[in-house]
């Protein structure tokens, strides 16, 4: 009997604390975080390829050194193996060896990206520069 009472408290005891036992969920903290990175029209025609676009930019004003996002528009053809607006934007009078936000010039960006035909490019005007 004494061993059937202590059971039937013990049983008691576990159900009442089972029953007082809720799940509550808090978030410890919330972050959020917002990338803000605007590109320029002018550097999304030169990364897509859009040679036409570029070329009616160039002709409204587009200035063919002027950086987006830490980057020149040579920088987008070099990294976007851009050969034919890389060659445009050369002719335009883009500056190769302008740096961008991160330390790397366009040459940097095709060496980076294996873009080995804008890296020929760019070393055949950088070498007519020289001249």
């Amino acid at each position: 009997m004494k061993k059937s009472i202590i059971i039937s408290a013990f049983a008691l005891c576990f159900s009442i604390i089972s029953v007082n036992a809720t799940t509550s969920f808090t978030p410890t903290k919330v972050y959020s975080s917002v990338a803000i990175s605007e590109v320029s029209p002018f550097c999304v025609s030169i990364a897509k390829g859009d040679l036409e676009t570029v070329k009616k930019l160039i002709e409204l004003g587009a200035n063919v050194n002027e950086k987006s996002n830490g980057m020149t528009p040579a920088m987008y053809a070099a990294k976007f193996n851009r050969c034919d607006i890389l060659k445009l934007l050369i002719a335009k009078g883009a500056k190769l060896k302008v740096k961008s936000t991160k330390g790397m010039t366009a040459m940097k960006y095709a060496k980076l990206h294996k873009a080995v035909d804008a890296e020929k490019v760019l070393k055949e005007a950088l070498a007519k520069k020289k001249k």
